[in-house]
């Protein structure tokens, strides 16, 4: 009795070993996984933003009759002033929450929670574009002849530009900056990744659009933080962030027009 005593003991003991683990290995993975807390100490606060195109292809924050009231590039202080204007929060003092989507356009907490965009969790603004040809139009990594320009999402915390997303409502595209230079289909959305500056190749991996010439091209830009995204875990917290996007115009056989 003794001995079977003592080996019921002995098993329990391991069964109790194994379940800690176990419940260790839980934890460790909710934690790695994605879906950093939620809390003023665990939020994305500073941003900064750029976008820039060719002189072939312009946009502006509000549709015009003549393309040369559109403009070349749209800095950061102007996109938060028309979201103040048109939404009634202030992004430079709202930070981001994590969120996620499956359409690109409606986007809701780990818990299903549908949040709109007047709430600040995900930033929300559109673009006008206006072209002097009919062109395709891309998202560039390259640079241009003025200086370093092209798309990127860079901050201080290592993690963080490959949890970030940016989506178009032209199709359902969304660019992932950890995607590299792939492309692949979930449900209604096209998820799509870019090459660096050096290597950046004008296909159908970057074609977001196609622009009539002097016809107004109304574009919904989405920004989030992608809370089921590997990267998106509490080694987030704090972080800063800043954002270039650089379009560019193409003809049919994706060769780059106007400079």
């Amino acid at each position: 009795m003794r001995n079977d005593r003592g080996t019921i003991g002995r098993c329990s003991m391991v069964t109790v070993s194994l379940l800690l683990v176990l419940v260790a290995l839980a934890g460790i993975t909710a934690v790695t996984l994605a879906w950093f807390s939620i809390s003023n100490h665990t939020r994305v606060y500073s941003m900064d933003m750029d976008v820039t195109t060719g002189p072939s292809l312009r946009f502006d924050l509000d549709a015009h009759e003549d393309f040369a009231d559109y403009k070349q590039t749209l800095g950061m202080a102007e996109i938060f002033g028309h979201i103040r204007r048109e939404l009634g929060y202030d992004p430079a003092e709202t930070p981001l929450d994590p969120v996620t989507t499956t359409d690109g356009q409606t986007f809701t907490l780990r818990n299903g929670t549908v949040k709109e965009a007047r709430e600040g969790k995900y930033l929300t603004f559109t673009l006008h574009f206006m072209a002097t040809e009919d062109m395709q139009v891309h998202l560039s990594t390259a640079h241009s002849r003025e200086g370093e320009d092209g798309t990127s999402v860079t901050s201080r915390v290592s993690g963080l530009p490959q949890a970030m997303r940016v989506s178009f409502t032209c199709g359902g595209q969304v660019y992932d900056p950890g995607a590299g230079n792939t492309a692949r289909n979930t449900g209604k959305l096209r998820i799509f990744g870019l090459p660096a500056a050096e290597r950046m190749i004008y296909n159908e991996n970057s074609n977001l659009f196609h622009i009539s010439a002097y016809t107004d091209t109304p574009v919904t830009v989405h920004i989030w933080i992608e809370g089921t995204d590997e990267m998106c875990t509490n080694e987030l917290k704090g972080g800063d962030y800043a954002i270039r996007l650089r379009f560019v115009g193409t003809d049919e056989e994706n060769v780059p027009l106007g400079g």
